[in-house]
């Protein structure tokens, strides 16, 4: 019997085992396109076979058969990720939570039980029904899965106010199931779920989720053009720093990025710098009178009406701005990088006179898990070679400026690695053999299994 056939009889359905060619290879993909380094290295790898389980006990049944039989299996959330962590190097299953996907309560005190397949944009309108919001939602928040944002993400929106998803007890607990002759069904509380967040389903398949949330508040998005990204950059910091603000949003574009966003054109200023921000509708009127006496012009705004808003400011923001920078000129890429809050101005000076028109400015304001509100950014930099693309990650380092590398392939390479090895030691307890997602986490050392289409052997 065929592995596809077997998949079959341990769900009990075979149309949730999917073998076509076309469904495969959808299935096997996610967003590392945007990284002219990884495109050539992950086109063509794909999985032989895509299951789709409903349960925690067909989760356990399939990886008990592919223990069994040494196949690979990939987890996949929503797909929604740029550094191909969900992408199968030595093909075998791709294990798709999409059809697990409730949202299981939330409690009174405000923390979210969901299974690992709920979108973080269903989670956020179920909480403010009931007076809560999320704390953090990247800006695909409207696909992206909660498992896959715990597999692979780490801040975006709401960030500024509540750090990333690693800081402030946001992830309250992970159940996960490991890979093993028989599975064991794990409950991951506290400081443990360090050792499965940004492992990107390596080390345990999530199955269920307590995420802690915040009250909700009513919004406003508002645009300001600035006539320098230097006046733009101060007003920013000024409302970032500053605790009076409620916000949840709190970004700076370098002209020409504001350029690339066509359909919000007319929030636009030619040759201008534009900050977008969602701060408390009860605060508009004293952030539009602000932003005008600070040399500002407000060219937008409005309420917030939740996500299906139009325009919606926070469709330009995060790594959706590098998508839009891509669809103006394929040439552009980014790099992840966070800046010293009291050096801020300077590295940023530096970067612009060693790179011009090639790094462009695109400043996230964030809170680090010391409560430092410090500029974080993701730079739209043009692409020419890759040893060029390496010199400017070299250049940042060297003048204090953090960067987590997007355009690598392994857990460790991207920035959210632990230092403690936590999620290496996960590793070797739920998955000697290294079947999850295999060549994905370069410090393990396992049996191991060839990459598919390579000579070379993942590590």
């Amino acid at each position: 019997m065929g592995l596809a056939a077997e998949l079959g009889e341990v769900l009990g359905d075979s149309a949730r085992v999917l073998t076509q060619p076309s469904v495969v290879e959808r299935l096997s993909r996610d967003f590392y396109w945007y990284s002219p380094v990884l495109r050539p290295l992950l086109d063509g790898k794909h999985a032989d076979v895509v299951v789709q389980p409903v349960s925690v006990d067909e989760i356990c049944a399939v990886l008990r058969l592919c223990y069994a039989r040494d196949v690979a299996v990939t987890v996949r959330g929503a797909g929604t990720g740029n550094y191909g962590q969900a992408v199968p190097l030595c093909g075998g299953v791709v294990l798709d939570l999409q059809r697990m996907d409730r949202v299981l309560g939330i409690t009174g005190d405000g923390v979210a039980v969901c299974e690992p397949g709920a979108r973080l944009g269903t989670l956020e309108g179920a909480a403010r029904e009931v007076g809560w919001e999320l704390r953090c939602y990247p800006s695909t928040v409207v696909k992206a899965s909660v498992g896959g944002f715990l597999g692979g993400g780490s801040g975006g929106i709401g960030s500024v106010a509540h750090g990333g998803l690693r800081d402030f007890g946001t992830v309250r607990a992970i159940e996960v199931v490991t890979m093993e002759a028989e599975p064991r069904v794990v409950l991951h509380e506290g400081e443990a779920v360090h050792e499965i967040m940004h492992s990107w389903g390596t080390n345990g398949v999530i199955t269920k989720i307590w995420l802690a949330l915040t009250p909700a508040v009513e919004w406003a998005q508002v645009a300001i053009a600035f006539t320098t990204f230097e006046a733009a950059f101060d007003f920013s910091e000024r409302v970032a720093k500053d605790a009076a603000w409620t916000k949840r949003l709190v970004t700076v574009f370098e002209w020409p990025v504001p350029s690339f966003f066509s359909p919000v054109k007319t929030l636009v200023r030619d040759g201008e710098a534009l900050i977008f921000l969602l701060v408390a509708e009860a605060q508009r009127e004293a952030l539009v009178a602000e932003a005008t006496a600070a040399g500002g012009t407000v060219t937008f705004a409005a309420e917030y009406a939740g996500l299906k808003s139009s325009p919606l400011l926070s469709d330009y923001t995060w790594n959706h701005t590098t998508l839009w920078a891509m669809k103006a000129d394929p040439a552009y890429t980014y790099l992840q990088c966070g800046f010293d809050a009291e050096r801020a101005r300077e590295q940023l000076a530096l970067l612009k006179r060693e790179y011009g028109a090639d790094f462009l400015h695109h400043v996230e304001w964030m809170k680090n898990g010391a409560g430092t509100i410090f500029p974080a950014a993701i730079p739209v930099v043009r692409f020419t070679t890759e040893e060029r693309l390496n010199g400017m990650i070299d250049f940042c380092r060297a003048n204090g400026v953090g960067v987590a590398n997007p355009h690598v392939n392994h857990v460790e390479g991207g920035g959210r690695y632990r230092a403690d090895n936590v999620q290496l030691q996960a590793k070797y307890r739920n998955d000697a053999k290294g079947l999850l997602n295999p060549g994905k986490m370069a410090t393990f050392e396992g049996p191991g299994l060839r990459v598919q289409g390579s000579g070379a052997r993942s590590v």
